[in-house]
């Protein structure tokens, strides 16, 4: 097995038959100007087995600017039933080495474990467990578990289960399993009531797994004056206000238009994905937005924001249903609704998080997270604390 650097054509072609993360795009590098971005590639003799996207983060130190922490989100993308993850580890290290990395730090695009929604709920509810991993699991990855003892042996760190979000991709995800549906299946922006019968059949299965409020709010969604429209990457300004809305009455630091922007183009300027901007208006005003991504067989419900007037209308319930059918449209296998904390304290910060995912109809699922091996040890410690003392 060797490693090499490999072409963004190369790359797509690999990805297009395969289910991967958009992180995992060979255009994200360019959305992610902070960091060095390559493709690499791994070849069983001539055979293309495995590929990734790693991000270089340099450190800020000018006599160390020439050492790194490489960084896989959601990668390697292969097959571990054609090959075995021992054999995809051997060349890594010393590869990124020779490219000064100092530590690697690595999150395989596998799902461990999953819960499902209502049993999450319940037990958020009741509040007599602490973690998600004290209940029993709806289903167990096998192939996850020997992954994971390969990692251990191979000198790994593994990532922690606490309650609170660290750097990183989280390791428990909210995903909405979606049915397989029949043909003819309506195209992304069809009006729902043009839809075939079958489709909207499909459509309220999964509405189904909503809880009731989750799903009379979205239904009411459809029943008032508000329209939902697909806009541009010239209306990604009405976007940046209606975020920055949110992120002041949420209390967060949110991102600058240019890096949406950059995010619009690049991903739809690739051949195996695609990012939308939804808007939800009642007449010319705009109250929520979205931004979505397509990618393998997952649709993500990347951002959202939202307006605080007319909240009644339930405007960001519309999008979730527009992104929901447009996943369901493409044949995805999930909705993705991104991550949360592990906590089943119904008094933690982030347990609201996991209670509005779950009434969605969200399954939790684990994944092995993202693991460390220091190649210098003593510039990962001095990473690691000055990433604590950062918070």
């Amino acid at each position: 097995m060797r490693i090499e650097s490999i072409t963004d054509e190369v790359h797509h072609g690999f990805l297009a038959a395969r289910p991967a993360s958009f992180l995992q795009n060979p255009r994200w590098p360019q959305v992610k100007t902070d960091w060095r971005g390559e493709s690499l590639g791994w070849f069983d003799s001539e055979e293309l087995v495995a590929v990734s996207v790693v991000l270089h983060r340099h450190l800020p130190v000018p006599l160390l600017k020439s050492r790194s922490l490489a960084y896989l989100a959601d990668g390697p993308v292969f097959d571990p039933a054609r090959v075995e993850l021992d054999a995809i580890l051997a060349p890594l290290a010393p590869y990124l080495q020779r490219q000064g990395a100092f530590m690697i730090r690595m999150g395989l695009p596998v799902v461990h474990r999953r819960w499902d929604s209502q049993e999450v709920r319940r037990a958020l509810a009741a509040g007599e467990h602490q973690l998600i991993t004290d209940l029993e699991p709806l289903e167990v990855n096998e192939q996850a578990e020997a992954m994971r003892r390969t990692l251990l042996d191979a000198g790994w760190i593994e990532p922690s289960a606490g309650e609170d979000f660290a750097a990183g991709q989280p390791p428990f995800q909210a995903r909405i399993p979606l049915p397989e549906q029949p043909e003819p299946r309506p195209e992304p922006g069809a009006v729902v009531s043009e839809d075939p019968a079958e489709f909207t059949a499909v459509v309220d299965e999964v509405l189904g797994r909503m809880d009731q409020s989750s799903r009379r709010q979205t239904r009411k969604s459809t029943r008032t004056e508000l329209t939902v429209t697909e806009g541009g990457l010239e209306d990604l300004g009405v976007w940046q206000r209606l975020y920055e809305e949110t992120a002041e009455r949420d209390g967060f630091t949110g991102r600058p238009q240019s890096y949406f922007e950059r995010m619009y183009r690049e991903l739809n300027d690739s051949p195996t994905a695609e990012c939308r901007l939804l808007l939800a208006s009642l007449g010319d005003q705009p109250l929520a937005a979205a931004i979505y991504v397509r990618q393998g067989d997952t649709g993500w419900y990347v951002y959202g924001a939202s307006s605080s007037e007319e909240r009644k209308r339930y405007a960001p319930r519309a999008l979730q249903l527009e992104q929901l059918r447009r996943s369901l449209a493409a044949g995805d296998r999930w909705y993705d609704l991104g991550g949360v904390s592990a906590t089943l304290n119904p008094e933690h910060e982030l347990a609201g998080l996991t209670r509005f995912k779950t009434t969605m109809g969200a399954d939790v699922v684990q994944t092995l997270g993202e693991w460390d091996l220091p190649l210098n040890k003593v510039l990962t410690r001095a990473f690691n604390f000055y990433m604590a003392r950062r918070g």
